[in-house]
């Protein structure tokens, strides 16, 4: 009877606020009845809005990682890498022989001199070696540079400081280690203040740098197998900074490998050169530039240009493309929580013929009936739009807290997602309320 009073109610008065307001109401009660039911189809659109939200949230934080890894290496840099050339591999199976290759201070010199634009040129040295402390070691990389290295490559220093230029010229036995270096060789103390030793030498530590970004020399993530071999065609994130003219004197311009049957030694001048374009815009056309001053004095295709500012612009259009498939993907689970709303809804329309029946006996116009049956399909999508929303939030931080991950749940995302299971829910119930509304009265009423 009081269900029968209700649906009385409703078929009367205007079409006004409090109209709709019972419209609600006597949703959520014929809801509540089917409460398994409904929970069950909440469930569809749940996992939806919180697969889209989650999987964005990963795909944003992949994209930044990338993206930053890129942006600290200078956008408005030009790094020039040596590569040993290729067909050289097997050259010192059978005899002892000195391979040159890379560029030179001359090509530094010709770079500085010959463009106007260029500002600063850091060149630098890297020699893959063993560091000591005490009994500890790590295979790591010796690279000797510059004292401006840091603000040329926009790294933060985390302890203590960068040698200094007085440092340099007098060609000081001082060092400054990379974030994990200082952590395997120093795990329980700080290493400022502390020695290391390379070879018969010893460094005093004046510092600790955080990692450089961990990309191969050419610039694409991927290890080239013959560029491997060299001495500088990977970032190692194991590092020890040294004044370059300490390590031109250490080390000599000639590295020796010993291999079975032969010795072979090669000869690399710098394995590393950045330099920086005074404007942004400049930068790619300076990089053809330097291209074509390069290849003019190397016969030999024994070196490699890498341009941050156009690989950040690849890593975001990448960026863009991976969220749109991701979103994507993650959308279809909203459109199969959507046609479960839309058959749970043609089989309450099915159910409560005989209701749509009274009420249209009681005078319920076909908008009524429409308007009570959307209104369901929206409550419906809309909790679990909510519920959804509120785990697609808390999953990306568990994501971050246990697989130490990077996540970004931007603004847009929820509001998107929840946004769409709105209109999934109105989408995927108009045809069943339409429906329900085409009933013939008479028929309905006298359906069992």
């Amino acid at each position: 009877m009081g269900e029968l009073h209700d649906m009385v109610r409703h078929s009367r008065g205007g079409f006004g606020f409090s109209r709709i307001q019972r419209t609600v109401l006597l949703g959520f009660k014929s809801l509540w009845l089917h409460r398994l039911r409904s929970l069950l189809t909440v469930l569809g659109i749940v996992f939806g809005v919180c697969s889209v939200i989650a999987m964005l949230a990963v795909g944003e934080g992949a994209s930044f990682e990338a993206q930053e890894q890129i942006r600290r290496l200078g956008s408005n840099n030009i790094i020039i890498r040596s590569k040993r050339p290729t067909g050289t591999e097997n050259l010192g199976a059978q005899q002892s022989f000195v391979l040159p290759y890379g560029i030179t201070y001359a090509d530094v010199d010709c770079i500085k001199g010959s463009i106007p634009g260029v500002r600063v040129v850091v060149p630098g040295r890297i020699i893959k070696t063993n560091v000591w402390h005490v009994d500890k070691r790590v295979d790591g990389e010796v690279v000797g540079s510059v004292y401006w290295y840091p603000q040329m490559r926009n790294l933060r220093l985390l302890e203590g400081r960068f040698f200094s230029q007085l440092e340099s010229l007098r060609k000081a036995n001082v060092c400054v280690l990379s974030e994990e270096m200082a952590d395997k060789l120093f795990p329980l103390t700080s290493p400022v203040g502390n020695s290391v030793r390379v070879g018969s030498d010893y460094y005093r530590v004046v510092g600790v740098l955080e990692a450089e970004s961990k990309q191969s020399a050419n610039g694409n993530g991927e290890e080239d197998k013959d560029a491997a071999k060299n001495a500088s065609d990977t970032v190692s994130a194991a590092r020890a900074y040294i004044p370059l003219a300490a390590a031109k004197d250490r080390f000599g311009e000639v590295l020796v490998k010993r291999n079975s049957g032969s010795i072979e030694a090669t000869q690399v001048e710098l394995h590393e050169a950045v330099v920086q374009v005074k404007s942004e815009s400049d930068v790619e056309e300076t990089a053809l530039i330097v291209d074509e001053i390069l290849s003019r004095n190397h016969k030999k295709e024994d070196y490699e240009i890498s341009v941050p500012l156009a690989e950040l612009r690849a890593a975001k259009k990448l960026a863009q493309v991976f969220n749109l498939v991701l979103g994507s993907i993650a959308a279809i689970s909203l459109i199969v929580g959507g046609i479960g709303i839309m058959n749970i809804m043609l089989a309450s329309v099915t159910e409560r013929t005989r209701e749509i029946g009274i009420r249209r006996a009681l005078g319920a116009k076909r908008r009524d009936i429409i308007l009570q049956f959307l209104v369901e399909t929206v409550i419906l999508s809309g909790i679990g739009g909510l519920i959804g929303v509120a785990l697609g939030i808390v999953i990306p931080f568990a994501i971050t807290a246990f697989a130490n991950m990077m996540t970004i749940v931007t603004p847009w995302s929820p509001l998107m997602a929840f946004g769409i299971s709105g209109m999934v829910g109105v989408v995927f119930g108009i045809y069943p309320a339409i429906r329900a509304a085409n009933m013939d009265p008479v028929e309905a009423l006298r359906h069992e």
